[in-house]
């Protein structure tokens, strides 16, 4: 299938350390994404040919800025069908993952893919943030909403152990000044067209925001 492979041979050449085991992982990803949209728009209809490149490579990028030691815990907030918490996952097998959304029939499909995957690492639940009681050493997101609504609902969720580069991890597009200012939060910024040439990542970052000391 030239679609898997297309996956194959644009993740390998972004990240040399993926294992054999992994690229499956992500090609049939590929596949399970393709299968599940026909019956439920998990990702937008007109992305789905670039799903590599606009999904699972678009969530990788955090990959690009930290990488999370073993044994850690990320909590993956409004990950719609599983973005960018099930590429994470296959990313870091030693990393437990905890996905949540609002809405129960995506969360349905992610708890699928986590299935036929053997993502043993990957727990997910229909709710909202804002009640999960459990604490997490990272929580990474996708452009939910802006960070001045998005941040209380996570502020609370972290363990604070002192772990080197925790915190949040966000991954937005275009000119975040405005809503960075609003925020009032301190946050590095890192811009995704350093680490990916395609003209997609062109505006997007990640938007890391540290645990205050």
């Amino acid at each position: 299938m030239p679609h898997s492979n297309a996956i194959r041979t644009l993740l390998s050449g972004y990240f040399p350390e993926l294992t054999e085991d992994q690229l499956q992982k992500y090609e049939q990803m590929g596949e399970l994404y393709k299968d599940w949209n026909q019956k439920i728009n998990v990702i937008s209809r007109k992305d789905v040919d670039m799903l590599g490149v606009h999904h699972i490579l678009h969530s990788l990028g955090i990959a690009k800025v930290v990488q999370f030691p073993q044994h850690t815990s990320v909590m993956d907030v409004g990950t719609g069908g599983g973005l960018p918490g099930l590429p994470l996952a296959v990313m870091f097998p030693d990393v437990k993952f905890h996905l949540v959304d609002s809405i129960g029939k995506k969360i349905h499909v992610v708890q699928e893919i986590a299935r036929e995957l053997h993502l043993h690492n990957v727990t997910a639940t229909h709710t909202r943030a804002e009640q999960v009681r459990d604490k997490y050493d990272f929580v990474v997101s996708r452009a939910v909403t802006r960070l001045a609504n998005f941040w209380p609902w996570v502020m609370n969720s972290f363990k604070k152990t002192g772990l080197a580069h925790e915190g949040l991890y966000y991954l937005k597009g275009g000119d975040l000044q405005e809503e960075l200012e609003e925020s009032g939060l301190i946050t590095q910024l890192y811009n995704l067209n350093d680490y990916f040439s395609e003209e997609f990542f062109e505006t997007k970052k990640v938007v890391y925001v540290p645990l205050k000391r």
